[in-house]
């Protein structure tokens, strides 16, 4: 144990994003999603809600915000209705990433490859609706 890392964050999680670089991406996946089938590097959070994890992770994990969209999530069919997890996302990202301003809306499939190609996928066991979401990595600079 380390003073001021959340318990949420396993050294395994801690390490892969520490080894991510600017532009690579990190899946945080619901218990449904195929995360052992999309992910070249899987790391196991069960019993974890992505909120959660997602405020411990966006403590240390800079958004690339030299792309217009650097979260994504999966974007929704005619007659659905915007999950109420998206708004606790976006309020938890712009808590960190004030400029942040929407995601990016990804076709199911897309999303799976999307995936596919991520740096890791980090497996949870969220039953939210819609609760996938991609995030890109930034840089840190002197002034962070």
């Amino acid at each position: 144990m380390l003073k001021g890392i959340p318990m949420i964050l396993s050294p395994d999680l801690m390490k892969t994003l520490m080894e991510m670089g600017h532009g690579d991406e990190l899946v945080l996946s619901d218990g449904n999603f195929p995360a052992a089938t999309c992910g070249k590097r899987l790391v196991r959070c069960d019993g974890h809600s992505i909120i959660k994890l997602l405020e411990a992770i966006m403590i240390y994990f800079p958004l690339d915000l030299k792309v217009e969209r650097p979260a994504a999530v999966m974007s929704l069919l005619p007659n659905e209705q915007a999950p109420v997890v998206w708004e606790e996302y976006m309020n938890i990202i712009r808590r960190y990433e004030a400029s942040f301003t929407d995601f990016d809306y990804v076709d199911r499939f897309a999303f799976y490859e999307r995936a596919k190609h991520a740096f890791a996928v980090v497996a949870t066991s969220d039953m939210a609706f819609k609760g996938n979401l991609i995030l890109k990595k930034g840089v840190v600079r002197e002034n962070n």
